[in-house]
Formats: C-alpha cells, structure tokens, sequence
C-alpha cells in the first residue's frame, strides 16, 4: 500500500517512519511512504504558501496556488483514483470501521494525505481537489502531520505481513471477533508481583475457560 503526504514539514515524519513497526513495513516494502514538500510548489521566490484570510480575522490560511499544484503534480503520478483525504477537525471522525474499510479498499493502491497547517486550507482546495476529509476527534492539533501518520499506522497493521501474525490484530479493541468492544486486560509473566496475581482461569490452560472470560471482560465502546 502507498501513501503519498503532501505537508509543510517533511522532517516531521523522520522517526516515525524509520521506527519499530512501521519502520520495518517501510524497509521490507509492505508499505511505501512518499513525502512532498507543499513549499516546493510555491511560485513566489520565498516559497511563501500562507496569506491573510479575507473578511479578517487572527491566524493564517494555506493558498491556493501551492496546494493545487502540488495536489496535480501527486495525483499525476500514477494513473489511478487516489483518493485525496484531508486532515481536518471538520471531518468525519476516524474509527476502526473506517481503518478496515480503507485497508481493503486500498490494498495495493494509494491513498494521499493532505496535511493542514495555521487556520486551514483555501476552501475552493477542499471543493476542488479534496474527496474525503477525516478528523481524529473533537479537539485541534497544530498540523496534519500527526493525524497523517496515525492513520498510516492504523491501516498499515492491517497489510498483511506487517504485524507478522493476523491474529495480532484480529482480536485488536473494536474488532469484529471482539463485536466492536474494547479489548480484554492483558498479564504475562511472573504468576504473581507483589501480592498481585494473574487470575487463575488464564493459568489453567483450558482454552474454552479462558476465551469466556476474556469475552466477560471486554467492555463496550461507543461505536
């Protein structure tokens, strides 16, 4: 699966993608990030993408100019129908349904990424240009680039071979297996830590026991 990211601060991406999980996807090749720099397409000599907002106002508002012509040049590419998903507090609200449906819908294809900066990008960008805008929640961050590499992170344990068992992720918080409930609590070795005990039915090697008490202990979401 591919992501092209179109952001501001390309740097902002350096440990995430050469990191733990990710970092091995993107060297073994099941995933594929590319990063551009919306500065490289500006045509004034200062690079400058961010202007005034009409009708007033505090804060700045990402031009038009950059963001159409570094949106052409991604989606030239590759002849597909990437979709160009913005980043946006506007958005419909990430879940796992919406990870699993992109995973599959996408899988062996390309998804872009347009990471926001100031107050927000040009409208007539989001009217053009943009197919789909995603928000994390009901609170702001600084930029997309945080929100971008969530997602990325949340569809790439979904590519097969990237968490290396499917059975990582099968029983994952909000999981079908799990019917969109929030995982069950977890214990490892040892038996006990100071005075504190795992319970005897994970101990007891009896499968059918513990695949109960497992769905006893799952607690309901909001989904």
């Amino acid at each position: 699966m591919r992501f092209d990211i179109l952001t501001l601060f390309p740097e902002s991406f350096d440990s995430f993608l050469s990191s733990s999980i990710i970092g091995r996807a993107v060297k073994e090749k099941k995933i594929e990030v590319n990063l551009f720099n919306i500065r490289d397409f500006a045509d004034n000599k200062h690079h400058k993408v961010d202007d005034i907002p009409y009708g007033g106002g505090a804060g700045m508002v990402m031009m038009c100019q950059p963001l159409f012509a570094s949106i052409k040049h991604v989606k030239k590419l590759k002849k597909d129908k990437a979709p160009v998903i913005f980043l946006t507090p506007q958005g419909q609200t990430f879940d796992q349904p919406m990870v699993e449906k992109l995973a599959k819908t996408y899988k062996n294809k390309r998804i872009i990424l347009l990471c926001g900066h100031y107050e927000g990008i040009d409208q007539r960008v989001r009217d053009s240009l943009v197919d789909q805008e995603i928000s994390l929640g009901n609170f702001v961050v600084t930029g997309g680039e945080l929100p971008a590499q969530i997602m990325i992170d949340a569809i790439s344990r979904l590519i097969p071979g990237v968490l290396g068992k499917e059975e990582s992720f099968q029983e994952d918080s909000f999981s079908d297996s799990l019917e969109r409930k929030l995982e069950y609590p977890h214990y490892t070795r040892p038996e006990e830590f100071e005075g504190l005990k795992v319970p005897e039915v994970l101990i007891s090697g009896h499968h059918q026991k513990i695949n109960e008490w497992r769905k006893r202990h799952c607690k309901k979401s909001n989904l």
